[in-house]
Formats: C-alpha cells, structure tokens, sequence
C-alpha cells in the first residue's frame, strides 16, 4: 500500500494523527510525518485516517499496479540496445 499527502492541502489539523498515530505524526506545529508504505494489514486505519482529514489531503492505493509498471519498465530498459534506446 502506498500513502501520499498533499502537502501543500494539508492544513495540520492533525485527525490523521488521531485515527492513526502509527502512520502519522506532527512534528511541532505543522511539519506532518507520515508513512508513506504502511502493511496492507494496517488499510483500514489508513482509510479511516484518510476519511477523518476535513481538506482530503491524504490519498491510499495498492502498490501492485505500480509495481506492474515498474517491471515494464525495467524490461524495456533490459531489452533495449545500448546507446540506441530501441528494442532488439
């Protein structure tokens, strides 16, 4: 699972914080510390946390279709010739 917030959004009104304090943290004031990969296992407090943001700042999605991309590609580097950039 992967975990972005917008930080330019996120006003610090830290309920994130208070549905899930593994995941999030301030850091004084306004600095937010977040997880940015958290277990899979731990989706429902991060959905909850996601929900309790009242400027909807924080954003969760699966990793398995950036993964895909990832492994395209790295394949499509593996497969192409040096110093041409084209496929073989």
């Amino acid at each position: 699972m992967r975990v972005v917030v917008d930080l330019n959004r996120c006003q610090a009104y830290a309920q994130c914080v208070y549905a899930a304090p593994r995941h999030f943290a301030l850091h004084g004031r306004e600095a937010l510390v977040y997880d940015t990969a958290p277990d899979d296992a731990d989706r429902a407090e991060i959905e909850r946390a996601a929900q309790a943001c009242p400027v909807r700042a924080i954003t969760a999605c699966a990793d398995a279709p950036r993964k895909a991309a990832e492994m395209s590609v790295e394949a499509s580097v593996e497969t192409s010739a040096p110093g041409t950039g084209a496929a073989r």
